[in-house]
């Protein structure tokens, strides 16, 4: 039954143009959605990290406000993502590159539930904001690199 529905959907996928570019647009459309929101954030938790304490309150706030958007984008991305892998499975499944990106997408997101734990959590003692800060670059590194991934593997 799973090789008879990605088969039918291989199939659409190579024979309509129209499908291939909203897919594709709904997976760079839900990276900017949830890594734009998250890039600012990361950066503002590194300026909260470094400023006062009556600054840290209002960024610490704001990155409790901001994960539902970045969740929402993510939901897209993954979603698109499993239908651009069905449509080509066997080549994805084969593909270093591939699972790259995959293993990139899963430290991003055990990252990012690390940086919410965090945000959550510290208030103003300075060993809980320094962890937050690193989780910060450490979230802007893998947001670049899994992108980087992403654009590469079509290529490879």
């Amino acid at each position: 039954m799973l090789h008879a529905w990605l088969s039918s959907w291989a199939s659409i996928y190579a024979n309509s143009p129209s499908v291939r570019t909203a897919l594709g647009f709904a997976h760079v459309g839900g990276l900017v959605a949830s890594a734009g929101p998250a890039l600012v954030m990361d950066r503002a938790i590194l300026r909260a990290v470094r400023a006062g304490s009556t600054a840290r309150g209002g960024h610490l706030a704001e990155l409790e406000a901001t994960h539902p958007i970045i969740l929402g984008g993510l939901a897209v991305v993954l979603m698109s993502g499993l239908l651009l892998m069905a449509a080509d499975i066997d080549t994805f499944l084969q593909s270093v590159t591939f699972w790259i990106k995959m293993t990139l997408v899963a430290l991003l997101l055990v990252n990012g539930w690390r940086l919410r734990r965090l945000g959550r959590d510290t208030t103003s003692h300075e060993a809980g904001l320094r962890a937050l800060g690193r989780a910060a670059m450490a979230s802007l590194v893998l947001w670049t690199l899994t992108t980087l991934a992403g654009a590469a593997l079509p290529n490879v």
